[in-house]
């Protein structure tokens, strides 16, 4: 499965993600530092990648709607806290997560909490 990594994020949460099974694509290295949400977004699903960002304008669901893209997923940790220890919280958190939750679904990380907000399909 691949992932997209937003600026925002330590170039070291690649490795968290490769351990969990993931291709990266870091923004940083396809020439996307400081382009808007929507022109990273457009590039996660391109890559049909997992978006994962601190940026908490890709959890407005009105905007980034749930069902219509590969998944997104927010870390939000207090500044005091460490890269290692983001690194290390997120990855104890994912290992939780399958690769078919992620599709269509917003997830929130934060200190000892996942939440995963589900796209519900209406038949």
């Amino acid at each position: 499965m691949n992932a997209v990594i937003d600026e925002d994020l330590p170039l070291s949460f690649a490795t968290v993600l490769k351990v969990l099974g993931f291709t990266i694509f870091d923004v940083r290295d396809h020439g996307l530092r400081g382009e808007p949400d929507e022109k990273v977004y457009l590039f996660a699903q391109e890559k049909k990648a997992v978006l994962f960002s601190g940026d908490l304008g890709f959890s407005n669901t009105l905007h980034f709607t749930l069902g219509t893209h590969f998944g997104i997923c927010i870390l939000r940790f207090p500044n005091e806290m460490s890269v290692s220890e983001i690194n290390k919280m997120s990855k104890e958190l994912l290992f939780k997560v399958d690769f078919e939750d992620y599709r269509g679904n917003l997830i929130i990380l934060s200190p000892g909490k996942l939440r995963l907000r589900r796209y519900k399909q209406t038949h």
